[in-house]
């Protein structure tokens, strides 16, 4: 097992601790992450030029060991005025479609691509050799329709809610959703679902979901 050096942060199930000045490791708290399972879908969509950061075996199912990058997070970017929810926005969309156009892993459904599950500003890092995409822990191979029903439920549930960031995240999903052609109803409607079910959400933001919906459905012009 990795020995971690100080604690750089935390988030909802996970802290990250420093190695050394080229990598980190991240913990997961709750002892269920599949840290193997993690690191094998970032190795495999760096192989295809996608910009994951690198990672290598850290000897625990919970433990995963990164590329230590520099550099805000998109969020911070946003919140301090550096770059506008339209560009955050449109750079979620391209990496949204890069991804997927990275081979699928699944032979037996030529139209499955490895999903990330959680692309929002707060897992885009804006390193000085362009962004990397961050926390693939909900990585699973599928259509893509549902990458971009999860990224637009995450923003839209900040939208309709009562923080200072709802403005700026309704502007972000408008961007993101400019070109609507990849959401499907049935990646949306599965989307709501996972959150609905998600056992880190609050009940506040459970309450949000029906008007998360309505958001969604109306800025993509979903029938």
């Amino acid at each position: 097992m990795t020995t971690p050096g100080r604690l750089l942060g935390s988030g909802r199930s996970a802290d990250i601790y420093e190695i050394d000045t080229a990598w980190v490791l991240r913990r997961d708290r709750e002892g269920w992450g599949d840290a193997a399972g993690e690191g094998a879908v970032m190795t495999y969509v760096r192989q295809h030029g996608y910009p994951a950061p690198r990672v290598r075996p850290a000897g625990s199912r919970t433990d995963l060991v990164l590329e230590r990058l520099s550099g805000p997070t998109l969020l911070a970017a946003l919140t301090e005025g550096r770059v506008g929810p339209s560009e955050a926005g449109a750079l979620l969309a391209r990496l949204l479609r890069r991804l997927h156009a990275v081979p699928g892993r699944d032979a037996a459904d030529p139209a499955a691509r490895v999903l990330h599950l959680d692309l929002h500003p707060d897992n885009v890092m804006l390193t000085p050799d362009g962004p990397r995409v961050i926390d693939w822990s909900n990585a699973e191979d599928g259509h893509p329709g549902l990458d971009w029903g999860m990224s637009a439920v995450i923003l839209a549930q900040v939208a309709v809610g009562p923080t200072a960031l709802a403005r700026p995240a309704g502007a972000i999903l408008t961007a993101l959703l400019a070109d609507p052609r990849d959401l499907t109803e049935e990646g949306l409607a599965e989307a709501l679902r996972r959150r609905a079910a998600n056992p880190t959400m609050s009940a506040q933001e459970t309450e949000l979901l029906g008007e998360t919906g309505k958001l969604v459905r109306s800025v993509a012009r979903l029938a």
